[in-house]
């Protein structure tokens, strides 16, 4: 199930989800599982040219692959950043009405 050829080490899981998705299932969160991901644990740090070449071709996959999906996950709240990995607010957020209707904040 996993994409072995194209993501050996790092993002299949993500690429599973996405996949899934695609095909008409939904991931579901159950609260009462426990679940642990020790991330990098198995395969070490990504410290060699080796490995960070690995790395950046998963990357370059993920990228290609699910540029659709990147742009319109909806699972992300639009009122954080898309251009920094720590979840900081975007400087022009967008607030969701419950009627369905967006309403663009400025933020200064």
């Amino acid at each position: 199930m996993f994409d072995e050829v194209n993501l050996p080490v790092a993002f299949n899981d993500v690429d599973l989800c996405l996949r899934l998705r695609k095909a008409g299932f939904r991931n579901v969160y159950c609260p009462e599982a426990e679940l642990y991901h020790h991330e990098s644990l198995s395969r070490g740090a990504e410290d060699t040219p080796e490995k960070r070449a690995r790395f950046d071709r998963e990357i370059r996959y993920m990228q290609s692959t699910w540029r659709d999906e990147q742009s319109a996950d909806p699972y992300y709240n639009p009122n954080l950043s898309l251009k920094t990995p720590d979840f900081s607010l975007n400087t022009q957020p967008v607030c969701s009405l419950h009627h369905g209707y967006p309403l663009t904040v400025d933020v200064h």
